[in-house]
């Protein structure tokens, strides 16, 4: 069961590689809360003035004292670069300017999931029972495309039989339907019964750490890596112009071993892997989804 913070840790151990340069970090030898601008750390030795990240939050040093162990915040330091100010505890970790921050890595996701759409979509369900009087239903908004439309057939069996004529009516009417989407069953289905409809929908992104991958945003589990290559190549795009300022004597010397450009081929070299998975698990859903013909009314 892969969470949010799985994807997060995941991308950020891929994309910082074992070996690599790792970021500095510390602690926090006490808690704070969301509005306090000083800090007690348990090691001040790389600490100078910039950014640190304190679990997704962003916080702009200003100053700092090596002989308490204390850093303060700028008066504009909490929530910087549009992260949420927020409370965190005691022993939480403090990365010392963060190569990939988590709050950057999280938009990354997000802006994956929101790209894979129209070729990978989430399924839904919902169930309605039908009545002796009425021909159309309600259906969720967020429903795109009807894939399959069956009903419980009676007796001891309990089967579910193939509905094969009906219409999708994506833009009804919102006064008389709430949700401004409907279906209509034209076949002879016996009143009572209960008729399923499964139908495709946009994918939902992830907000709370906790967020299970496919209950959120109701995409297969075999396509995590498809989300985790998406993200990873967001990300490297942005390494090397990040060193363009650098021209000191040790960089020089980073850069007769790792040249400049590295970043952008491993960046193309993901995308492509993620290119290739996209592809792949598109035709799975459309292998396990198949177009299904069926008799409509105009």
């Amino acid at each position: 069961m892969t969470t949010y913070v799985d994807l997060v840790n995941e991308i950020s151990l891929n994309i910082s590689g074992y070996t690599a340069k790792q970021d500095r970090t510390t602690h926090l030898t006490a808690a704070v809360n969301s509005s306090a601008t000083s800090f007690s750390l348990g090691n001040v030795t790389n600490i100078g003035k910039g950014i640190i990240e304190i679990d997704d939050e962003l916080i702009w040093l200003d100053s700092y004292d090596r002989i308490s162990s204390t850093a303060t915040a700028a008066p504009y330091g909490r929530g910087y670069q549009g992260s949420t100010a927020a409370s965190h505890s005691q022993n939480a970790r403090v990365t010392i300017a963060p190569t990939f921050p988590r709050m950057s890595i999280k938009r990354a996701i997000n802006d994956t999931i929101n790209a894979v759409y129209p070729q990978l979509w989430g399924v839904g369900t919902h169930t309605f029972t039908l009545q002796a009087t009425r021909t159309t239903y309600s259906i969720p908004a967020d429903a795109e495309t009807i894939l399959y439309v069956s009903w419980q057939t009676t007796g001891p069996s309990q089967e579910w039989m193939r509905v094969k004529s009906w219409r999708n009516d994506p833009m009804a009417n919102t006064t008389a339907y709430a949700t401004g989407n409907t279906i209509s069953i034209y076949d002879r289905i016996t009143p009572g019964r209960t008729v399923q409809v499964v139908y495709s929908k946009k994918p939902a992104v992830l907000v709370n750490d906790a967020d299970v991958f496919t209950t959120v945003t109701g995409l297969q589990s075999s396509s995590r890596d498809v989300i985790v290559l998406g993200a990873s190549y967001r990300l490297m795009s942005f390494i090397d112009p990040g060193r363009v300022n650098y021209t000191s004597a040790e960089a020089d010397l980073a850069d007769s071993k790792i040249q400049y450009g590295s970043s952008a081929a491993t960046a193309r070299y993901l995308r492509s892997l993620y290119q290739e998975r996209l592809n792949e698990e598109a035709g799975k859903l459309r292998d396990y989804y198949p177009i299904n013909n069926h008799y409509t009314r105009y």
